[in-house]
């Protein structure tokens, strides 16, 4: 369990670059995961509180929402050159 860690901190920190290169080139991808955050955090509370929400309905949005954000930055990269 430890090597798992070990090696995980390993390659978040060898992707850390291009991902922070990403973000800024893509800043509204930056509020794209906040409010993936902010949604995983009202389904745990609201679990906690003993409301079920769907998994199904929680993904298929979080999916939804990273199509619409990719094709966002395909429409901008087309734009730009």
């Amino acid at each position: 369990m430890i090597l798992a860690v070990i090696i995980s901190m390993g390659v978040m920190y060898a992707a850390s670059g291009g991902v922070a290169k990403f973000i800024r080139q893509h800043p509204t991808t930056k509020v794209l995961a906040l409010a993936f955050l902010i949604l995983i955090g009202v389904s745990l509370a609201a679990e906690g509180w003993h409301f079920a929400i769907p998994r199904g309905y929680i993904y298929s949005a979080m999916a939804f929402a990273a199509v619409v954000e990719a094709l966002n930055v395909r429409a901008r990269r087309r734009e730009s050159h």
